[in-house]
């Protein structure tokens, strides 16, 4: 039997506190915090080694000895948490091998990976094993309700850890109350750990040799190898200045991921404006049987107005009917409810544009039909047929869409529309921020990278020459 590139190896260190499972949550958080960082390096480190594998076929070995040390270190805090609760001596803080601590990883480093093998490994060939890991891992009991009084449904979720957690679980409670860890369950956990490590090592590119399907249950290997073969590179050591460029060069390189997608996202709105100018959102529909809908009481202080107007621009709000053509209007709340006091109206409290079911509601107002059609009054700050435009104003405003002959029974598409003034701008800063973090970062991971050093090589010692 071969024994795989990627070695998990690890020891039971008894006599185990009885209690200290309980608080390790709270021990390790400095830990939780470091690898939140350092995973999402590793993330960025990720795809920097896929392109570098497609084009040469080699994985940069700073690299490799950077996300190696994230597994090694994200393996110790497992194995002294709740992934194995296998010791009780605190991990250290290094990304670099430690071996007189219980747990250890090694990967051999390959000199050569597939070129088209990169492309597809690490999501088509390696869906078996997520499968499995899932379950070792992470899992969730799934459930229906479909009585409800409605008609309808509801799908419940129950997540319980998967089973790696589930049999730490087992044993912690063993641990409190007999302060022994058994060892059949250890054997278990270690084997799940070891498969689930194999698999994370082949997703993320660190070696073409496809896991095996066999759990190898212990803390060693089988068959165990006293000493692992030299590889033909000297590993390279990442310093403190190392890390922290690397990682911040990630974190820069990252956030340029976010900026491109809200730039994209802004220069799809900019290009989705119409003729004139506006960008709109989807139609929702509302309807009414009785003789008005209005919306809300539109508040806008005077101090804020200018902000907004530089936010939003012109405003539009659009209506398309096939029934009575509709008179759509904006005017002082107190006039608004003067003029609809009597008259059967809905006021429509929550209004959502976008895809899903609606969710439009309303608070009905009896009355009956008002004694003139809306155009004849002459308070309205903004009036249309089927549509209309407004520069906005401080106040206390009311929306009003009628039928024009101020005839019951309403329904109607309606739309909002704003020129968004900036919208262009925000589009180039954000694509500008995009290089700006994308050249940066990647110039902080190089730097990192040329800060690394190879371990140096003992000296060899000549005989001392003989004093005469």
């Amino acid at each position: 039997m071969t024994t795989y590139p990627v070695r998990v190896e690890a020891r039971l260190e008894e006599p185990l506190n009885r209690g200290l499972w309980i608080v390790k949550w709270f021990l390790a958080i400095p830990h939780y915090i470091v690898l939140g960082f350092l995973w999402i390096a590793f993330g960025v480190l990720t795809v920097i080694a896929f392109f570098a594998i497609l084009f040469t076929g080699h994985y940069p070995r700073a690299l490799f000895d950077f996300n190696l040390g994230v597994l090694r270190w994200t393996w110790r805090v497992a194995y002294y948490t709740y992934g194995a609760l296998g010791t009780d001596r605190y991990p250290p803080f290094t990304l670099g091998p430690a071996p007189d601590y219980p747990a250890t990883l090694e990967i051999d480093y390959p000199e050569r990976l597939s070129r088209g093998l990169v492309l597809i490994k690490w999501w088509l060939l390696a869906i078996p094993h997520y499968l499995i890991v899932g379950l070792f891992t992470s899992g969730s009991v799934i459930s229906w309700r479909g009585d409800l009084p409605d008609g309808g449904g509801v799908l419940y979720t129950l997540d319980w850890g998967g089973l790696i957690g589930l049999l730490v679980l087992i044993a912690a409670l063993f641990l409190l109350f007999t302060g022994r860890y058994p060892h059949g369950l250890y054997d278990l956990v270690l084997g799940m750990n070891r498969w689930a490590l194999r698999v994370a090592a082949y997703a993320t590119l660190m070696t073409d040799v496809y896991p095996p399907f066999r759990l190898e249950q212990g803390g060693h290997e089988l068959p165990r190898m006293e000493t692992p073969p030299e590889p033909r590179h000297a590993p390279v050591r990442h310093g403190a200045g190392s890390i922290v460029a690397i990682v911040v060069g990630a974190l820069l390189a990252f956030g340029a991921i976010g900026t491109a997608a809200t730039g994209s996202l802004s220069a799809v709105l900019a290009q989705s404006r119409t003729g004139s100018g506006f960008v709109s959102t989807t139609g929702e529909r509302i309807s009414t049987p009785a003789y008005a809908l209005t919306t809300d009481q539109i508040a806008i202080s005077g101090e804020g107005v200018e902000y907004l107007r530089s936010f939003t621009g012109k405003v539009r709000i659009e209506t398309s009917s096939t029934g009575t053509p509709l008179f759509v209007g904006i005017g002082p709340r107190a006039d608004v409810e003067t003029y609809l006091k009597g008259v059967g109206y809905d006021r429509i409290t929550r209004l959502t544009f976008g895809p899903g079911p609606d969710d439009t509601a309303y608070t009905r107002h009896a009355g009956g039909q008002p004694a003139t059609p809306p155009a004849t009054q002459t308070f309205w700050t903004a009036t249309g047929s089927g549509s209309l435009e407004w520069d906005i104003e401080p106040g206390d405003w009311t929306i009003v869409i009628m039928n024009a002959d101020a005839s019951p029974t309403i329904s109607a598409d309606v739309r909002l529309s704003a020129t968004l003034p900036w919208l262009d701008g925000l589009t180039a800063w954000l694509f500008v921020a995009t290089g700006i973090l994308l050249i940066s970062g990647v110039g902080l991971i190089l730097f990192g990278i040329r800060l690394t050093r190879s371990p140096v090589p003992e000296a060899t010692h000549a005989a001392p020459t003989p004093r005469h």
